[in-house]
C-alpha cells in the first residue's frame, strides 16, 4: 500500500499530526543515536544529556516540518499536481495563522531545550558558545528551508543543509556533548548519516521534480535532471556505506562492533531501486524504506557499542 499518497483525514488533531510528519522522526533521531552510541564506545554516557539531545532534535525536526508545510503552501508548491501526501494547509484544515503560531512555539521550545542541554553538558564555555550558535542556526535553517523570502530550499541548497544538520552537526554534536572531545575520525559516521539523510530528501525531490518545476521550486534534483538525480542517489548510498565501513576499520576492535553491517545491503537496494524505477509515484515507498534503514543502522551501531 502506498502510504505516502493518502488524502489527509480532515480533522484538527489528525491534521496537526500530519503537519508534524511524525514518520520523519526516526530519521532525525538517527544522528543522535549514532553520536551517543559512539560516545558509549569511548566510555562516556549520560542518560539525561542523551534524552535532552534527542528531545531537542525532535523539536527541531517538527519545527522544520511545520515551516516546510507553511512555506510550500504560501508559494503554491503544494498543488494538486504534487505526487506526495496532501498537506494540512493545502487541504484547508489548518489556517496559516495557526501554523505561524505553531512555528513560533516549536522554535521557542527548541531553543529552551537546547539551552538546557548545553547547561547540563560537561563541555567548556567556548564549546557551549559554539554549539549555541549552531543551535540558533539550526532553528533558523529549519524555518528558512521553504519559508520566508528567498528560501534556500528553492535554490537547490536543501541537500547541503541536510548534510550539515542531520549529519555532521547532528552526529558530532551528540557525541561531543557526551565526551567533551572530538576525534577527527568522527567525521566519517557523521558524513555517513548525512549522506543517507540527503538521500531521503533526494528521493522526495526526484519524485516531485516535475511539479516543482511548474511552481518554480528549484531543488538539486531539478538542477541535476532526472537521470543525474538518480545517479546522485546511488552516489550518496555508496558514499554513506564507505564512510561507515571506513570508520569501523579505523576504530572497531571487537566483532560485535560490526553488527551494523547487516543493515548495509538495505542502502544498496535503495540506490538500485531509485536508479531503475522510472515511475515517480513508485518512489514513495523508498522514502520510508531509506529513513527506517538509517534508523536501523543507528540502533545497530548503538547496540554494538553498548555490548
Amino acid at each position: 500500500m502506498n502510504v505516502e499518497t493518502h488524502k489527509l483525514n480532515h480533522g484538527k488533531t489528525s491534521a496537526w499530526l500530519a503537519a508534524m510528519r511524525l514518520r520523519t522522526l526516526p530519521l532525525a533521531l538517527a544522528s543522535t543515536i549514532t553520536g551517543v552510541g559512539l560516545a558509549c564506545h569511548q566510555g562516556a554516557y549520560d542518560l539525561v544529556i542523551a534524552l535532552f539531545t534527542a528531545f531537542t532534535t525532535i523539536l527541531l525536526q517538527v519545527n522544520s516540518n511545520l515551516a516546510n508545510d507553511y512555506g510550500d503552501y504560501l508559494k503554491g508548491t503544494d498543488s494538486e499536481d504534487r505526487i506526495g501526501p496532501e498537506r494540512a494547509l493545502q487541504a484547508g484544515v489548518l489556517k496559516s495563522t495557526e501554523m505561524r503560531k505553531a512555528i513560533v512555539l516549536f522554535s521557542t521550545l527548541s531553543f529552551l531545550s537546547g539551552l538546557t542541554l548545553l547547561y547540563l553538558s560537561p563541555i567548556d564555555l567556548l564549546a557551549k558558545g559554539i554549539l549555541f550558535v549552531a543551535g540558533v542556526l539550526a532553528i533558523y535553517a529549519s524555518i528558512k528551508y521553504t519559508a520566508g523570502s528567498n528560501p534556500y530550499g528553492y535554490r537547490g541548497l536543501g541537500d547541503v543543509s541536510v548534510m550539515a544538520f542531520f549529519g555532521i552537526i547532528g552526529v558530532i554534536g551528540a557525541f561531543y556533548v557526551q565526551m567533551n572531545t572530538m576525534p577527527w575520525s568522527m567525521i566519517l559516521p557523521a558524513m555517513g548519516i548525512g549522506c543517507f539523510s540527503a538521500g531521503v530528501l533526494n528521493v522526495n525531490n526526484t519524485r516531485d521534480r516535475l511539479s516543482d518545476i511548474k511552481t518554480g521550486k528549484i531543488t538539486l534534483a531539478v538542477k541535476l535532471g532526472e537521470e543525474n538525480a538518480r545517479r546522485y542517489q546511488v552516489f550518496l548510498m555508496a558514499l554513506g556505506v564507505v564512510c561507515f565501513v571506513g570508520y569501523a576499520i579505523l576504530c572497531f576492535d571487537d566483532w560485535n562492533d560490526w553488527i551494523f553491517i547487516i543493515s548495509l545491503p538495505l542502502f544498496s537496494i535503495n540506490g538500485y531501486k531509485v536508479y531503475t524505477i522510472r515511475d515517480d509515484a513508485k518512489l514513495d515507498p523508498l522514502l520510508k524504506q531509506l529513513a527506517m534503514s538509517t534508523f536501523l543502522l543507528s540502533i545497530l551501531i548503538a547496540l554494538g557499542m553498548w555490548y
